[in-house]
């Protein structure tokens, strides 16, 4: 089959990349399922996804699904005569969506799988100070990111790179593999496989649990590089939490870029050093943690000599969590 008919579903930038990838290679993708349109922002005037943007733009069929279940949606699907469903970042799939294309469903999944199963595998790999991590294309099944895995592609995390970063880069490794994946299963060269095959014995699995606001709360018992890894874990968003108190008053700030200090002290942890100019730690377990950018509740987000210059921060201290 040198043209196979395939539909896209996918709603947030991440997933426009690889629609982009899919016509750039000439693929014929006979529709495009996203998101229904919702109200947002303070006017509460209907916002539409990424994925639906472009498709406008790239004159594409759009079917945007309430319930996934609902007949009419499967019976279009399945006049679409589609060989293959890709899917980027989406919702889960009933099986009765998976199963129509006769050559399977293709996710596209941001880790190396079976590791980081679930909604935040870029945030999670990067919290828990992981060097390496992935890209992954697997056929679904019945369950979040169990499916035999079609190829997986590796690449380094970088001490300083944060959530935002690591996104954008295996967006493009995504989009790039997910069409190495379709042209290879189309010719027969590559083949699903367990993913139980790609473990280790007692190898176990660790998984990227959404982000709730609770994970986002620095502790600063721990030590500066965990706290320096969840920070860019987290940024730029939703961003990593704390409180500044001087014991009348307590400020939320949020900290998106930092650097670890390992220098040992004997103070109690939260507490702020500063120079009252362009310098601002915070003592933690076996070091400092080294504030570059910073975002007050409420405020924009500022370098740390620019917070300082407008804010008194002297009597102030960190509040342990």
């Amino acid at each position: 089959m040198k043209d196979p008919k395939l539909v896209f579903m996918g709603t947030s930038e991440f997933a426009v990349a690889t629609l982009g990838a899919l016509l750039m290679n000439g693929m014929n993708v006979s529709a495009v399922v996203t998101a229904p349109d919702r109200p947002a922002g303070r006017g509460r005037k209907l916002s539409v996804s990424p994925v639906k943007e472009f498709a406008e733009f790239s004159s594409l069929p759009i079917l945007q699904p309430e319930n996934l279940k609902d007949k009419e949606f499967v019976d279009k699907l399945k006049e679409t005569g589609a060989d293959i469903f890709v899917v980027v970042a989406f919702r889960m799939l009933p099986e009765v969506i998976w199963k129509i294309p006769p050559m399977g469903t293709i996710n596209l999944h941001a880790s190396l799988l079976p590791h980081y199963r679930g909604a935040a595998p870029i945030n999670r790999a990067i919290i828990n100070g992981e060097t390496k991590t992935g890209i992954t294309t697997f056929m679904i099944d019945d369950r979040i990111d169990t499916g035999s895995v079609l190829l997986r592609e590796e690449t380094d995390i970088y001490p300083f790179e944060n959530a935002g970063d690591l996104h954008n880069k295996l967006m493009k490794l995504g989009a790039l593999l997910m069409i190495r994946t379709i042209n290879g299963v189309m010719n027969g060269i590559v083949t699903p496989k367990s993913q139980s095959l790609l473990l280790s014995p007692d190898e176990k699995i660790k998984m990227a649990p959404k982000i709730f606001p609770a994970d986002c709360n620095i502790n600063w018992n721990s030590s500066p590089e965990a706290i320096h890894n969840l920070i860019r874990g987290l940024s730029p968003k939703p961003g990593a939490k704390a409180i500044m108190t001087n014991g009348t008053k307590r400020i939320s700030f949020k900290i998106l870029e930092s650097f670890p200090d390992k220098t040992g002290h004997q103070m109690k942890t939260g507490t702020i050093i500063s120079d009252g100019k362009q310098s601002l730690k915070i003592a933690c377990s076996n070091g400092f943690l080294r504030i570059k950018i910073i975002q007050i509740e409420g405020k924009k987000k500022m370098n740390i000599d620019e917070f300082m210059r407008g804010f008194d921060i002297s009597s102030y201290r960190a509040e342990i969590a």
